[in-house]
């Protein structure tokens, strides 16, 4: 089996290539590969790549998540969310390959407090949940061999998080402030990755299991719940810090103006996901403080 991984290099692209290459054979590219095109601002160059290498299964990891920054250069963000899935879609159709894409909760409005469901109706608040969903759309539409995560709360232990960014601000201050009024799950690459590669073995045997689902961590927290959990762990890991966990003020997202407006409700319903895929997904906080014991 031949799997291409587009957006290698991203956070959920980097476990992807250590969670698929016991599938088959993988080829890993992004932006900036020479062998093969994967600019995805350019997609009919990308349509190119698929055509040449006629992989079994695409696993989609690129897209513009710059939430802000996609308020102002809404044309690149339709782009990359949009235009160049859809025609990757559209190239996986062509040569029977299976497409996985990931998607967000941003999709959603944010109201309420019940955990979304795949069927409930979408109503996204900025360029970013407009184009991400624009995506899905065209995806669903142009091959039929296809599966959809949506996400949300991504981190990683490479690169930069919010439990780094709390971590340096804790040893800096002696107080911090921290939204506690959006709620979600943090939802770690590795367990999508991990999801992805178990989901991609069962879809195949079993085609009917196509479609879009909801993929997070269990359990739900606010940013100031991450924040208090990943100060406790520091603690107790021996950290010295200036802001101890009790230390953190909680205030309303209005506390923080940004370009782009936020959810409140990230909650995402799995019940779809678990029950197709026979799967119990973990607990936020065990993701959470694994990634810390790697990177305190």
């Amino acid at each position: 089996m031949k799997l291409l991984l587009l957006g290698k290099t991203g956070q959920v692209g980097w476990e992807l290539q250590r969670s698929l290459a016991p599938l088959g054979e993988l080829v890993a590219l992004d932006s900036s590969s020479t062998d093969f095109a994967a600019d995805f601002r350019h997609p009919e160059q990308v349509v190119q790549t698929v055509l040449a290498l006629r992989p079994d299964v695409i696993v989609n990891a690129a897209a513009h998540t710059a939430v802000d920054k996609a308020e102002s250069e809404p044309e690149l963000a339709h782009t990359l969310n949009a235009t160049a899935p859809g025609a990757i879609a559209q190239a996986a159709q062509e040569v029977g390959a299976l497409m996985v894409h990931y998607s967000t909760d941003y999709v959603f409005d944010g109201s309420g407090s019940k955990p979304w469901q795949e069927t409930d109706a979408t109503g996204p608040l900025s360029v970013y949940g407009r184009t991400k969903l624009e995506g899905e759309q065209l995806i669903a539409e142009r091959c039929a061999r296809h599966l959809i995560f949506r996400t949300s709360w991504v981190y990683a232990a490479r690169g930069g998080n919010f439990a780094k960014t709390m971590l340096r601000l804790a040893k800096e201050r002696d107080r911090l402030t921290v939204i506690d009024d959006q709620f979600g799950a943090p939802t770690g690459a590795e367990l999508l990755a991990d999801v992805t590669a178990h989901a991609i073995r069962e879809m195949l045997r079993d085609p009917a299991k196509a479609g879009l689902y909801h993929l997070a961590a269990s359990g739900e927290t606010t940013w100031h719940g991450y924040a208090r959990f990943v100060l406790e762990q520091a603690q107790a890991a021996g950290v010295e810090l200036k802001a101890q966990p009790t230390a953190i003020d909680p205030v309303p997202t209005s506390a923080f103006p940004t370009p782009a407006k936020r959810p409140h409700n990230s909650r995402m319903n799995t019940d779809k996901l678990q029950t197709a895929f026979g799967l119990k997904l973990p607990h936020w906080q065990l993701g959470v403080a694994r990634m810390l014991v790697e990177t305190l």
